[in-house]
């Protein structure tokens, strides 16, 4: 499954553009300003109804219009299919499939998709709650099926913090939350389970992609969890212990929801000790350690890699090339596209001036 065909309408710096992908090596070129970044952005939106780069979809609309719309056209194995979505007044997204309006609960034809931008390196040294969530999307993405494990944990803890804010009140018993300890606890140890598993399946493959990339010191990934054990009755009898601390501050103050994933290089933690250096090609060795155990399961995701060359020497450089052809679609900005080895043998240069596609054609390959 790839991306095949990328239409703009008001996106941005974009006023009208469209451009034709391959299933391989794109690579977008054009001065800083151009709109690069802004077509890898306008991909993740049109597969997945959410920006990469900021929460306010109204900041995609370009200035002086009402009205964007993303329509990106995938070729899976049953045909093609278009997935449009659109951010119109008075109403957040409208997404369509093949014409017809996106119906609750439906999961249309599309690729995977993981980014790298330049701002992106929060996902190493930011707060534990990013590299949470991030995991939690490995997982779903492995093994689809578990998809609402951390949605059931999410509405356990909101219905236990409630009830403690109802104890700390008077009005209501702190022995009712009994109930909610189970309930957590059960949702609890699921969801560990399911990021201890995923951690460890992309694990060694982090490893040798950093070391790949230049890390001199081994790195790991570190499965980092609150609790003692994956285990209902461990977690069950932890919240009970830390029950007293929960009424004094109001909220759950323990368990699955305050894990954390650990980037480390050389026995140091990335997140405080890392050089920026250091948390951009960690960062890289992940998407493509994630990437590997996808394409292990036949659904390599389509990689958006913004600026990913421009701070590496030619030798971090052409082994990046390397492992962007190695497996699915990839969209990689650069200003030119001698800056992206082995560009100029298979892949689909696309030129961008000013929010305007000026050229897009396929290099000969090899």
């Amino acid at each position: 499954m790839h991306v095949a065909r990328l239409i703009l309408r008001d996106f941005r710096n974009y006023d009208r553009a469209e451009v034709a992908l391959g299933a391989g090596l794109n690579v977008v070129v054009g001065a800083n300003g151009a709109g690069k970044t802004n077509m890898l952005e306008a991909l993740y939106f049109g597969l997945t109804a959410q920006s990469c780069r900021t929460s306010n979809a109204r900041e995609i609309v370009r200035v002086g219009a009402s009205v964007a719309r993303v329509e990106v056209h995938v070729q899976a194995e049953d045909g093609l299919h278009a997935l449009e979505v659109g951010v119109e007044p008075g109403v957040e997204k409208v997404i369509r499939v093949d014409g017809t309006r996106l119906v609750a609960g439906v999961d249309p034809p599309r690729p995977l998709v993981s980014v790298f931008l330049p701002d992106r390196l929060d996902l190493v040294k930011g707060a534990p709650a990013g590299r949470r969530a991030h995991i939690d999307r490995v997982v779903v993405a492995l093994w689809p099926a578990r998809a609402g494990t951390r949605s059931a944990y999410a509405r356990a803890l909101a219905q236990r913090n409630a009830l403690i804010g109802r104890v700390r009140a008077g009005a209501a018993r702190a022995d009712l939350l009994d109930t909610w300890d189970r309930e957590l606890a059960a949702h609890g140890a699921a969801l560990m389970a399911d990021r201890a598993a995923a951690v460890e399946l992309v694990a060694n493959a982090f490893a040798t992609r950093a070391s790949e990339l230049g890390l001199p010191e081994p790195a790991e990934l570190r499965y980092a969890p609150r609790c003692a054990a994956a285990e209902v009755e461990a977690i069950e009898r932890e919240l009970r212990e830390h029950r007293e601390s929960d009424l004094d501050r109001g909220f759950t103050t323990h368990g699955p929801h305050r894990d954390d994933v650990a980037l480390v290089h050389g026995g140091r933690l990335l997140r405080t000790l890392g050089s920026q250096g250091q948390q951009r090609i960690a960062l890289l060795a992940l998407l493509f350690a994630e990437r590997d155990a996808l394409a292990a399961r036949g659904a390599a995701p389509l990689m958006l890699l913004d600026d990913v060359m421009s701070e590496l020497d030619l030798t971090r450089r052409e082994r990046l090339s390397e492992l962007v052809a190695a497996d699915g679609q990839t969209v990689i900005t650069a200003t030119e596209p001698e800056h992206v080895p082995g560009a100029e043998h298979g892949a689909t240069v696309i030129a961008v001036t000013a929010g305007t596609v000026t050229e897009s054609s396929a290099r000969a390959a090899a």
